[in-house]
């Protein structure tokens, strides 16, 4: 009963790309057993759409969907696994596909070799509570994960990592990450990734020069952060289009999971060429600071 646009701004999606993705993970949202009057797939993907379009309790999505509350949190579950697989998010893992990454990067600002630009982002998440609550609340105060995100020249995201508390750096993450062994095992050719001075500085990790002196090293670091704002750029376009992301996630279901299924569906939005939904209402993320825009016009 919607038209495109009143659908993408409630599902984030076009109608065409929620049915190609149902056409993908149908089989498993299928009930095994078909008795008193069970939710379609369909609407299944759709409860769960809207979840992360609004990042609503259970309960108002369950009278979106007019099911019960408990039932609605089985539903999300489910949907989220079903969407979250590996499959979806990949590096570059043919010589053909890594000389295509680096071609698009060096579009950007003539940087060469780089295939993929790399940063964390906080996401915020209510207090896990317990002895070890105090380990998610990051730097600006607040309770988070700290999720390292690479990003390639088309705002798709290459490489997740959704586990680490809001206190972890993004240095450690790094050097724990199969990403950071996959470079040092010769895997991505002669690839880089650009990152921010919170990396450490490798053969394959580039980072901005502190005190640059010479006009080459100006030029380096100019050409370098233009090149690598794609990953903030990607974060600003990720968050928009799934609000789940800039507000407090309250789901039972394991936190990871939520963010990787968005992430998967940021790229099947990239790949469909999908356009951002048009609500005049969402909230926009300083990436900077994490502070919604609204907040901070109240604080100035």
């Amino acid at each position: 009963m919607w038209n495109e646009t009143e659908f993408i701004n409630r599902f984030r999606l076009t109608k065409g790309t929620v049915t190609q993705l149902l056409e993908k993970i149908e089989h498993m949202l299928v009930p095994h057993i078909v008795r008193n009057n069970p939710i379609s797939p369909m609407n299944q993907l759709l409860m769960t759409l809207r979840f992360y379009a609004c990042d609503s309790f259970y309960l108002t999505i369950g009278d979106f969907g007019s099911v019960h509350k408990s039932t609605a949190g089985k539903i999300i579950n489910k949907v989220t696994l079903a969407i979250a697989r590996p499959r979806f998010i990949n590096l570059p893992n043919t010589p053909d596909a890594i000389v295509n990454e680096q071609q698009n990067f060096f579009n950007i600002s003539r940087f060469p070799r780089v295939i993929g630009a790399i940063d964390g982002t906080h996401v915020r998440i209510q207090s896990p509570s317990g002895n070890n609550a105090e380990v998610y609340r990051n730097r600006k105060g607040y309770f988070s994960l700290n999720v390292q995100v690479v990003a390639n020249a088309e705002h798709k995201i290459l490489d997740i990592v959704a586990r680490w508390p809001g206190s972890a750096h993004d240095s450690n993450i790094f050097d724990h990450s199969n990403i950071k062994f996959k470079f040092e095992n010769g895997e991505m050719g002669n690839g880089v990734l650009l990152g921010d001075s919170g990396y450490p500085l490798r053969k394959y990790l580039l980072t901005p020069l502190a005190n640059p002196q010479t006009q080459a090293e100006n030029l380096y670091n100019e050409s370098h952060i233009r090149t690598r704002n794609v990953v903030e750029r990607t974060f600003g376009i990720w968050k928009r289009r799934f609000p789940i992301l800039s507000m407090e996630i309250r789901s039972e279901i394991t936190l990871a999971q939520n963010i990787v299924a968005v992430a998967v569906l940021q790229n099947i939005a990239c790949e469909q060429n999908d356009r951002m939904p048009e609500e005049i209402e969402d909230v926009i993320i300083n990436e900077e600071h994490n502070i919604p825009m609204l907040e901070m016009i109240l604080i100035i």
